[in-house]
């Protein structure tokens, strides 16, 4: 397996057992669409939700986005979702608490059994896996780094800061988020996420401002429970015409400058070098 990374900019979270949110879905812009079968489904329609997984699939990718299923931490459980998931044709997997690469590691193998038995590619449904507890976050690269599968890490900020006993405030999560951003970066896989908290719907300007700030420290994507705060991560954490643009005008005097020997040159007021060449063509890179 080789890890391709997606193009991803917002993750909208729909309760699979919704069958409105569901099928409205498609209709919100976002880059993938996450059928939650964990916390947003209740205990006793659980079962009912894994059980209409391919239609909730089929409804919610009818614009083109991906789709993933976020499971339940319980083995027992989580095998029954990886399975139905596979059958059903979602794209990836959202794996909940993890604890270590071994986790990742069985998961993964749960899921390439059920692969063979869809008749799937062993390897194309992609793991983006969540730490949130303190003991994981010690190991959050390791997590990201144990398989290929692995396309994406998060740091999940209400439990984190529970099992911290501390309040769910930017203050409490700003290290570990950033903790989790350097993981992620270190394994070569998408940091997941924002440091803040999801602000109120009716607070949308703070809700873009925490964004920008949390697209600036490094972060890739980010999900949302809202649609309303879906194009507002689309414009932020993706890359905007201005910005592509003066990328490769920077990127074409830095290589006119190498043509003549030189190791750095001034760009529009400001000299340039290697590293910031290199932000440049990511960014590039992830305008398509």
């Amino acid at each position: 397996m080789t890890r391709v990374l997606p193009a991803w900019r917002s993750l909208l979270y729909v309760p699979a057992s919704a069958e409105k949110f569901v099928a409205k879905a498609h209709e919100r812009g976002a880059d993938v669409v996450i059928l939650d079968l964990e916390d947003g489904v209740a205990p006793d329609a659980k079962d009912a939700a894994r059980a209409g997984l391919a239609a909730s699939v089929a409804s919610v990718r009818r614009n083109g986005a991906d789709v993933v299923v976020r499971i339940n931490r319980p083995l027992r459980m989580a095998a029954r979702d990886i399975a139905a998931a596979v059958a059903a044709g979602a794209d990836g997997l959202v794996c909940t608490k993890m604890m270590g690469a071994d986790h990742v590691r069985l998961l993964s193998e749960l899921t390439a059994e059920s692969e063979a038995e869809s008749g799937r590619p062993i390897g194309s449904v992609r793991f983006i896996v969540l730490i949130e507890d303190a003991a994981a976050l010690a190991h959050a690269q390791a997590v990201a780094s144990a398989d290929p599968r692995v396309v994406a890490l998060g740091v999940g900020g209400e439990d984190l800061a529970t099992d911290l006993g501390a309040e769910p405030t930017p203050d409490a999560l700003d290290l570990p988020k950033r903790m989790g951003v350097v993981a992620a970066r270190a394994a070569g896989v998408l940091p997941l996420g924002f440091i803040g908290t999801v602000a109120g719907l009716k607070d949308l300007d703070g809700y873009r401002a925490m964004l920008r700030r949390s697209r600036a420290i490094g972060f890739a994507c980010a999900s949302c429970v809202h649609p309303s705060q879906v194009a507002i991560i689309n414009e932020e954490y993706g890359a905007r015409p201005e910005e592509v643009a003066r990328a490769k005008r920077l990127v074409a005097a830095f290589e006119a400058a190498l043509a003549e020997g030189k190791g750095a040159v001034a760009f529009e007021g400001d000299m340039i070098d290697k590293p910031i060449v290199d932000r440049a063509r990511r960014l590039i890179a992830r305008a398509g």
